[in-house]
C-alpha cells in the first residue's frame, strides 16, 4: 500500500536548538546506519507519524523504508532536510507547528545524551547515584524542570488502546485536574496518555491558566509505537525505558492509573517496587488506580495480581476510584498537598524527587532478549521490592514482543520468550495476560493478539 510523502526543509522554531556542533552534526549524519543516525531517523519518523492509530513500531519502519532525515548546518542555525516524510505532518505544505517542536527535541534529546551523558566520566552510569544524576541533568537540559513552582504535576499512565468509553474517562479526569490548576505527564502516545491532557487543556482554559504543563516522556524503543500526540508542549526522550521510568517518578508529585496492558502493568510493578523500599517506606506518593465502571474487572484482576505477590503492604500504597473523576482530583489534590508539606520539612526540591530511594535493580538497562527473559528470578525467595523489580521486567519483555521493532523481530526469528518461575506466580501471572488478552488490552482492538511469550512453571 503506497503512503502519501512529502519533501521538505524546515527551521527550528524561535529558541528551539539553533545551532550545533560539526561534531554532533557529523553523528547525525552518519549514514552508515551506525552511531546515532539510525536512532535519530527512527524517533523522527515515529514524531511525523503524530496522529496515527498505529501500534507496531516494526510496521511504522517499513511503511516508509524510503524516509531519510539530514541536517542541514548554515550561517546562521540548522535546519532539518526530509525526504520522503508522513504528508499528514503537513498542511499546505508547511510542517504543523507541534511537530516541528518535536522533531527538534528529537535532535536535542539525541544528542545531549551522547555527547553530554554517554561520553562524560563525570556521569558515573554504574552506579544508582550516577544514574539518577544523569536523568536530572536531561530532564534539565530539555528545560522541563519548573523551579519556584508548587507541586502540581500528575503523572497519568495507562494503555494506548483503551476503549471510546475508557478514553472519555481519562479526559473527564484530566479536566477535573486541570480545573484545580493540576499539570499532566504522560508517556506522550495516544489513548491514556492524550486523554488527561486533553481534558486538562479545556480545565486550563476555563481557569485561565495559560502556563499548563503537559509532558511527554518517552524513549526511543517506544516512541515508533506510541508516537507523540499534538497536546504535548514538552517532549523529553530518555535513552531508556529505566531511565524513562525514573524520570516520571522524580517529577511527578502523584500518579493516576487508567486502564491499560502489559505496559501499564509494568509501570504498576515499578512505582510499587520502588515504594516498598524500606527508605520509602514514610515517603507520601499519591497513587490512583482509576476507570470508569467497565474498568472495574480490570483493576480488580490487577489488585488480585499484587496481593498475591507483593501483599498487603503493597496494596495500602494505591487506592482504586471507580467512576468518579471528581473524587480522583481532589484525592489527587489532598495527596500533593502532603507531597509539598513533607519536600519542605525534608528540603527537598518541589521539581525533583532526589529524597525518593530508587535501586539499581530497578535502573540498569535490561534487554529483553531471549536467554534474559528466560534466567528472570520470579520466585517469591526475595525481598518484595525486588521481587516488583523482576516482575516489571517480565512486563517489559513481552511489551518489547508485541510493539517494538527490535523485539517483534527477535520473536519473529527466536520464537517465544519463556517466562520461568515458581508455578504459583507464574498461575498468577498466566491469569492476568490472559484477561488482558480476553479483554482486547494487548493491542489496538480489532488486531487479534498473538503472544509473544510462553508460561513456564518450575
Amino acid at each position: 500500500m503506497k503512503h502519501d510523502v512529502i519533501d521538505a526543509q524546515i527551521a527550528p522554531e524561535e529558541g528551539r536548538l539553533d545551532v550545533l556542533s560539526r561534531q554532533e552534526v557529523n553523528k547525525l549524519l552518519d549514514s552508515s546506519q551506525g552511531g546515532l543516525y539510525q536512532t535519530f531517523r527512527n524517533c523522527s519518523l515515529a514524531v511525523l507519524n503524530c496522529g496515527s492509530a498505529m501500534d507496531d513500531g516494526k510496521e511504522l519502519l517499513e511503511r516508509y523504508p524510503d524516509f531519510t532525515i539530514r541536517v542541514v548546518q548554515e550561517q546562521r542555525g540548522i535546519k532539518l532536510e526530509l525526504k520522503n516524510a508522513p504528508a499528514h505532518a503537513f498542511v499546505d505544505g508547511r510542517m504543523i507547528k507541534g511537530i516541528n517542536e518535536h522533531l527538534f527535541a528529537v535532535v536535542r534529546d539525541i544528542i545531549y545524551v551522547d555527547d553530554e551523558i554517554n561520553q562524560n566520566p563525570h556521569f558515573d552510569l554504574k552506579t544508582s547515584n550516577g544514574i539518577s544524576n544523569a536523568v536530572f541533568h536531561i530532564l534539565r537540559n530539555a528545560n522541563i524542570l519548573r523551579p519556584m513552582t508548587d507541586p502540581k504535576l500528575v503523572v497519568c499512565w495507562g494503555g494506548h488502546s483503551i476503549s471510546r468509553k475508557e478514553y472519555e474517562y481519562t479526559k473527564q479526569v484530566g479536566h477535573e485536574m486541570g480545573l484545580r490548576g493540576l499539570d499532566i505527564c504522560t508517556g506522550c502516545g495516544p489513548g491514556a496518555m492524550k486523554g488527561p491532557m486533553k481534558g486538562a487543556t479545556i480545565g486550563h482554559a476555563k481557569q485561565r491558566i495559560k502556563t499548563g504543563q503537559y509532558l511527554g516522556i518517552t524513549e526511543p524503543g517506544i516512541i515508533a509505537a506510541e508516537s507523540p500526540n499534538p497536546i504535548v508542549n514538552d517532549l523529553v526522550i530518555m535513552p531508556d525505558i529505566e531511565k524513562r521510568l525514573e524520570a516520571f517518578v522524580r517529577t511527578g508529585h502523584g500518579i493516576v492509573v487508567f486502564p491499560g496492558g502489559a505496559g501499564t502493568a509494568e509501570e504498576i510493578l515499578y512505582v510499587l517496587g520502588i515504594l516498598l523500599h524500606p527508605d520509602n517506606k514514610d515517603m507520601p506518593f499519591p497513587l490512583i488506580f482509576s476507570g470508569p465502571d467497565s474498568a472495574k474487572g480490570y483493576f480488580e484482576q490487577i489488585d488480585r495480581f499484587i496481593s498475591a505477590t507483593l501483599g498487603p503492604e503493597a496494596q495500602h500504597r494505591y487506592r482504586i476510584i471507580i467512576d468518579d473523576p471528581v473524587q480522583v482530583a481532589l484525592e489527587m489534590q489532598t495527596g500533593i498537598s502532603r507531597v509539598r508539606a513533607f519536600r519542605k520539612e525534608h528540603g527537598d526540591a518541589y521539581y525533583f524527587n532526589w529524597q525518593l530511594k530508587i535501586g539499581s535493580v530497578f535502573q540498569e538497562p535490561f534487554n529483553p532478549s531471549h536467554d534474559n527473559m528466560k534466567a528472570l528470578a520470579l520466585h517469591g525467595n526475595q525481598e518484595k521490592h525486588v521481587l516488583a523489580a523482576n516482575l516489571r521486567r517480565a512486563f517489559s519483555g513481552i511489551v518489547a514482543g508485541n510493539v517494538k521493532d527490535s523485539g517483534i523481530r527477535a520473536i519473529e526469528k527466536y520464537g517465544h520468550f519463556e517466562i520461568h518461575g515458581d508455578s504459583h506466580i507464574m498461575t498468577l501471572m498466566d491469569e492476568l495476560l490472559t484477561s488482558f488478552v480476553t479483554q482486547h488490552r494487548m493491542k489496538l482492538p480489532g488486531k487479534k493478539y498473538t503472544p509473544c511469550y510462553r508460561i513456564v512453571t518450575t
